[in-house]
């Protein structure tokens, strides 16, 4: 990385990148790790995570270059937090539960927080602003049920969802303009976290499947289409939707 930022003979593209231009292509890489991960590739899964290892060291690398910091004190930095934080491992520390080593964990993080001059104690406090939204929501609601404000069991999650819906379709009976709309959607995506977390499954592994089989789906609409050298563009919705249903029963007759 050094060679490609060297200002004299590296490479233009890499010399004119930001931490700003870079931050969105590190998402994609560990969203791209997660998908290996998804399909089980794990040939894929070693490429992609030497593409997620580039960009750290490609931040890391500028980093450098701006007398913050190098990528020897980004290793160093994870290797103190991790002994830091498992005082049980390498320390004489101990726990009765995987939930009071949780506790624990967030109570050093607190600490790290104040050391750093940060005054929020509030419950909530840490959490990034730059996360995914879903998994804001996640975090929202799980840091809030350790203190107890959560829902005892899934069927008033259920409830909720029901009444959530309830009052989208409210206002579009009423013909609400889109800032209303965007607030009681957000509510009923709010509650879809909740009742995943409360099912014990990852939201984002929900969706991504959710993604594949629609994809898989709408692209054997395509091809059954094709065989009669037609496009779906050219077939009302009725026939779509029974282009659809035949593609979905073939899935499930393969098993």
């Amino acid at each position: 990385m050094a060679r490609l930022r060297d200002r004299e003979r590296g490479c233009p593209w890499d010399l004119e990148q930001t931490f700003e231009t870079i931050a969105p292509y590190t998402i994609e890489e560990a969203y791209e790790v997660a998908d290996a991960i998804d399909r089980r590739d794990f040939a894929h899964l070693r490429d992609e995570l030497g593409d997620l290892l580039l960009q750290v060291v490609f931040h890391a690398r500028m980093a450098e270059e701006a007398g913050h910091f190098a990528f020897g004190d980004v290793v160093t930095a994870i290797c103190d937090k991790m002994v830091r934080r498992h005082p049980h491992v390498f320390a004489d520390a101990s726990f009765e539960s995987a939930e009071a080593q949780t506790v624990n964990w967030e109570a050093l993080k607190a600490d790290e927080r104040s050391a750093r001059g940060d005054a929020d104690t509030s419950a909530l406090a840490g959490i990034s602003r730059g996360l995914p939204e879903w998994q804001r929501a996640l975090k929202l609601q799980q840091r809030a049920a350790r203190v107890g404000f959560d829902w005892p069991d899934v069927n008033p999650v259920f409830d909720k969802l029901h009444e959530e819906i309830d009052e989208v379709r409210a206002e579009f009976t009423d013909g609400a303009d889109a800032q209303r709309l965007t607030d009681e959607i957000g509510d009923v995506l709010f509650v879809c976290v909740n009742l995943a977390r409360h099912a014990k499954v990852d939201v984002s592994h929900a969706l991504r499947h959710a993604n594949a089989k629609f994809e898989r789906r709408f692209r054997r609409m395509e091809a059954i289409a094709m065989t009669s050298g037609e496009t779906l563009a050219g077939k009302p919705l009725a026939e779509q939707d029974a282009l659809w249903n035949r593609a979905k029963a073939e899935e499930k007759s393969a098993g």
